[in-house]
């Protein structure tokens, strides 16, 4: 525009005192009227992403609501089948846990503003109702960890079909959206069963436990390993990938959902990090690091890849 005013500097000064305020107009109001706005203009803003599309992600939660299963519960994490959520990974009040919640909000303010509605035994069915009972909190963000269970059958045949896993997940998030449209939802990929079989068989004392039913369709005759006994690995670990797939779609069709990008799945839990009592789940060792997991997801400036 100050090339266009100098190839004119020798109008009058009547002239110059006549065109100044249109210009001076058109600069004011040029982002709001689009009848000013140039063919080279809006086409650049045709290809220009929408802001109200942008992602919207506070890496500063001030409340946490967690959902989910036994994990998120601290199953047999202090004592022998029997739930423990001062350990729990996402609400916990635990020290040497640090939970997700203490880590963003602190020891005295986490205690007053998170909530654990997760359930042993829950399965992806139950998460609509847990959604419900968490936006009643109107949180910041929820924690979901959940699908394990899914998968931990009597038998492979007994698994979740992978539509109905889809289904209920898509009925959660919408139930969370028709009350609190604004809360952030941080995911956590199911975890790698087949690994924390490996893992844990070497275990006299958890394989025995692991009779008591736990998870028969992966922990089930743990030293079997015949053809039969290891194509039910198979399927259990395919459809725990599944899952895993469905819940990252889901996530990114969300602008304030963020999955984890399969960090859990792919975490290598070790002894240390399982229960003493029944080699399968997250021991306080095993519930820190997947505290560590969430926080440093929660608090990235871009989503896991």
């Amino acid at each position: 525009m100050q090339n266009r005013f100098a190839s004119h500097r020798s109008r009058t000064a009547a002239a110059v005192l006549t065109v100044l305020p249109v210009i001076a107009a058109a600069a004011l109001t040029g982002c709001d009227a689009g009848q000013h706005t140039t063919t080279k203009g809006a086409a650049a803003a045709k290809h220009r992403p929408s802001a109200a599309r942008a992602p919207v992600w506070d890496r500063s939660p001030e409340s946490v609501a967690a959902v989910g299963d036994s994990i998120t519960r601290g199953f047999d994490a202090c004592s022998v089948l029997t739930d423990c959520p001062e350990v729990s990974w996402a609400t916990g009040t635990d020290s040497d846990v640090r939970s997700l919640a203490v880590r963003l909000l602190g020891t005295s303010r986490a205690a007053g503003h998170s909530w654990n509605h997760a359930e042993t035994g829950a399965r992806i069915a139950q998460l609509p109702e847990q959604m419900a009972l968490a936006a009643e909190q109107r949180p910041d963000l929820v924690t979901v960890m959940i699908g394990a269970n899914d998968a931990c059958r009597d038998s492979a045949e007994m698994m979740t079909p992978v539509a109905d896993f889809r289904a209920s997940f898509k009925a959660s998030m919408r139930q969370l959206r028709s009350r609190a449209p604004k809360t952030q939802v941080y995911v956590s990929s199911v975890p790698d069963l087949k690994r924390l079989w490996s893992t844990g068989r070497g275990n006299a004392l958890g394989k025995q436990i692991w009779k008591l039913g736990i998870c028969r369709s992966m922990l089930g005759e743990a030293d079997d390993m015949g053809a039969a006994a290891v194509a039910r690995r198979a399927a259990v670990q395919k459809r725990v990938v599944a899952y895993n797939e469905v819940l990252r779609d889901v996530c990114a069709k969300d602008l304030r959902c963020r999955y984890d990008g399969g960090a859990v799945f792919g975490y290598r839990f070790t002894g240390k990090q399982l229960s003493q009592w029944d080699w399968f789940h997250p021991g306080r060792n095993g519930q820190a690091r997947l505290a560590e997991i969430a926080y440093r997801n929660v608090t990235a400036r871009k989503p896991p890849a």
